[in-house]
């Protein structure tokens, strides 16, 4: 069943009334909480019930709520426009000031303007100089030691791929030996080039009884032509 809208106005009955004000303050209490965790507000909640009770609610002080809160009223207040353009000349004569007191100070630094310093400042300088180097020695051994451990971790990683290859490479070694048995018997076979140029694989046992029958053929034809010459 749908709630129906309630209108916005006083409510006669004294009970009714004070149900509403307590649920109304609870709420309003909360979202005051919200709102100041939530954006980081600064908020300060004050309720003063029909009968004169006070129920207060701060994120930070109540006091300092209000002294800022009158501060703030105040300067709007006397912020006329001639005022506030007066203002806003000092304020901008005041960062051209500060701008310039950061510009001497950098010259200084570089070494430059120094003839109208006294001693005292010339040793405050000296000091800041130095505490600016200890800085950047800092730094930059920080960035040195992050450097080394980079490339201490790189080089551990390529170890271990070093590694890995090793284990595959030895491996591979392994299957072909275990193909050479399989084809020749053997853990090796012999490769002889041919006369023709070409290398020939053969097992070796194979290519010396080869050589063994070529000199078996070769014998008798020369004991054929030494015995007709002796005739």
């Amino acid at each position: 069943m749908a709630r129906g809208k309630i209108a916005i106005k006083r409510i006669d009955n004294p009970a009714s009334r004070q149900v509403t004000f307590s649920k109304r303050k609870s709420g309003l209490v909360k979202k005051a909480k919200e709102l100041a965790i939530l954006c980081d507000a600064e908020v300060g909640v004050t309720i003063f019930s029909s009968t004169g009770r006070l129920y207060e609610y701060s994120s930070t002080s109540m006091k300092s709520i209000f002294e800022r809160y009158n501060e703030e009223k105040e300067h709007h207040q006397l912020l006329t426009p001639s005022s506030e353009a007066k203002f806003w000349r000092t304020e901008a004569e005041r960062l051209r000031q500060q701008l310039d007191d950061v510009q001497e100070n950098y010259r200084r630094l570089k070494g430059e303007e120094l003839s109208g310093m006294r001693l005292s400042d010339l040793h405050n300088l000296e000091n800041e100089l130095e505490m600016r180097l200890k800085n950047i020695r800092i730094k930059k051994e920080k960035m040195l030691t992050d450097e080394i451990q980079e490339l201490n971790r790189k080089g551990a990683l390529i170890g271990h791929e070093n590694i890995e290859l090793s284990k595959k490479v030895t491996l591979i070694h392994q299957e072909n030996r275990e193909l050479q048995k399989k084809v020749y018997g053997k853990e090796e076979g012999s490769c002889s080039v041919q006369p023709s140029g070409k290398e020939s694989c053969l097992p070796f046992h194979l290519q010396q009884n080869e050589q063994q029958q070529n000199v078996n053929k070769t014998v008798p034809e020369c004991e054929i032509s030494l015995g007709l010459q002796l005739q």
